[in-house]
This record gives C-alpha cells, sequence and structure tokens, in this order.
C-alpha cells in the first residue's frame, strides 16, 4: 500500500530495518556496558556514593530547593518572554516600516548575542547601576538574559507562524471588514498558535535549560549549583550529575507532555461538532417558511 508520503517497505526494506534495529539495539547494550564497566572500576557505583539520595536531608537542603530556584527562575522568564515575544514578533508585521524596523533591529541584535553574556551584563548592571540587593541579583540576571535571548526566538517564532497561514485567510478577513487588528487576534493569532506550539515548547525546555548557566557563572543557587554543593559534601559527584539530569528530564517531559496534551486539545476544539440537522430543523431555517423576510420569493424583501 502507497500514499501520497509514505511508501510500505517491500520484504527486503522490512529486512533491512530489522537488521538495522537490531545492530543498533547491540551496539546501543555494548555501549551501556562499558559505561557501567568504567564507572565500576572508578567505584562510583558502590552503594556509599548513592546512600545520600534515600536520605532526605540531601533533598531537602540541598536538591528541592534547587529545583524551586530553577522553577522560579524559569517560570518568571516564561511569564515575561512569551508575551513579549508575541508583541516583538506582531510588530515585525507592522504596516508602518518605522516599527518593523525597530522591533527588527531589537529583535536580531539580542537573537545575535549569547544568553550567558547577557546574564553577565545584565549581572553587572545591577551591580553597578542599581539598589538590587547582592542575594536577588543573581535572580534578576538570569531572569533578565533569559528573557532578552529568548523573547527574540520567540518573536521569530510568533513571525513565522502567523506568516505560514494562507493569504486567503487575511483577505477574506479584510473583505468582511475586520480592521487588520481585529484580523490578527481574532482570524490569525488563534490558528496560528497551534502551528506554532511546538516550537514554543522546545524554546520553553531551553529556557528551564539555561537556568544552570545561572548556577555555574553567577552563582544562582538553581539545581544545577545546589547539585556542586551536595556533591562537595558527599563526594559523590558523578551520582549527583546523574540524578540532577535525570531531574531535568523528568522536569522536561512533564513540560512536554502538557504541551501535546494542549495542541491535541486545541486541535479538538476547532474542530467541526458534526451535528445533522433533521428535516424538521431544516424546514424551520427555510426562509420562505418563517415569514418570508429574507427572500423576494416568498413574497418578502431583502
Amino acid at each position: 500500500m502507497t500514499s501520497v508520503l509514505y511508501d510500505t517497505p517491500g520484504p527486503r526494506a522490512k529486512r533491512r530495518n530489522v537488521l538495522f534495529s537490531v545492530v543498533f539495539t547491540v551496539l546501543l547494550a555494548l555501549l551501556l556496558w562499558w559505561v557501567w564497566q568504567k564507572m565500576d572500576e572508578k567505584d562510583q557505583l558502590t552503594s556509599a556514593l548513592w546512600k545520600p539520595f534515600t536520605e532526605s536531608e540531601a533533598w531537602t537542603t540541598y536538591l528541592l530547593p534547587g529545583l524551586e530556584n530553577t522553577l522560579k527562575a524559569a517560570a518568571l522568564s516564561m511569564v515575561i518572554a512569551l508575551p513579549l515575544g508575541a508583541v516583538f514578533g506582531i510588530a515585525r508585521l507592522s504596516d508602518h516600516r518605522w516599527v518593523r524596523a525597530v522591533s527588527g533591529t531589537v529583535v536580531e541584535f539580542f537573537r545575535a548575542i549569547p544568553v550567558l553574556l547577557l546574564m553577565l551584563f545584565a549581572n553587572e548592571f545591577y551591580a553597578r547601576s542599581t539598589d538590587v540587593s547582592s542575594e536577588d541579583r543573581p535572580l534578576y540576571a538570569v531572569v533578565t538574559g533569559l528573557v532578552l535571548y529568548n523573547a527574540s526566538v520567540l518573536a521569530e517564532v510568533v513571525r513565522a507562524g502567523i506568516l505560514s497561514l494562507p493569504k486567503g485567510q487575511t483577505e477574506a478577513a479584510y473583505a468582511i471588514g475586520l480592521r487588520k487588528g481585529q484580523t490578527m487576534t481574532s482570524i490569525l493569532l488563534p490558528q496560528a498558535v497551534t502551528a506554532m506550539l511546538p516550537a514554543i515548547v522546545s524554546q520553553l525546555v531551553v529556557i528551564v535549560k539555561d537556568t544552570a548557566l545561572g548556577g555555574v557563572m553567577l552563582g544562582f543557587p538553581e539545581l544545577l549549583n545546589s547539585r556542586g554543593t551536595l556533591a562537595a559534601n558527599y563526594a559523590n559527584v558523578i551520582p549527583s550529575f546523574i540524578v540532577v539530569a535525570v531531574m531535568f528530564i523528568v522536569l522536561n517531559f512533564i513540560l512536554t507532555s502538557f504541551a501535546s496534551w494542549l495542541e491535541r486539545y486545541l486541535r479538538r476544539s476547532k474542530r467541526s461538532t458534526g451535528a445533522v440537522l433533521g428535516v424538521d430543523k431544516v424546514d424551520d431555517l427555510n426562509a420562505a417558511e418563517v415569514g418570508g423576510t429574507y427572500g423576494t420569493g416568498a413574497g418578502g424583501s431583502i
């Protein structure tokens, strides 16, 4: 059976796919075995190194507070970057040249600068030009850097999502008398959100992971920075890295799973209900039978 986009593999292709799958599985198993052996040789699998993670002190003192700070910085960055990116993305589609020029310059400028450099600059700015306390300064710097960089990236995502819609959508909206602002908010954005959602979620995952840059360079007590303190106290560097990596994987998996559910929900909500009217209902809607006020054939006037 053949479709437009996919040819069903024949017997030879099926055997080749099975062979590739077996080879990949064997190579992956060998790699995992090699990693296990190397860690065992260096005594990284001893129970003493993993025991702290079975006790509450390692979690309540180090990991959970670090996770809380990671979520705080990521949530603040998302809440600010999402609407800011939408504003700049829509501004880049403005009919006014000066609006497009200003928004385009801002987006391209901050998108070209590494997020770590933005964090370091923000940290120095808050230290030398504001009254932000030294305790709050790392959080402010991390959020500022994440917002400036990711808002510029999200602006491009929004712009591309809107431009991906057929031009007929805009022309039809103008034909029924909608202004450009109404067309954008009522017609284009609701449709573009579903198309943009995978790219937006990918950028939100980047925000969560990039909070670790603030921990490494600015001393922000997020999850990775707290891992360093834990490893220094318990001398379990490799196990602590593994545990924190699993925590990041679970956190981002929850985020992407929620986004997948939201995308399915949005797609279902935009579908037609598929309700079928009976003959009696159709007759009630017939203009000729409800007083003749909608058609001249029934003696009414338009």
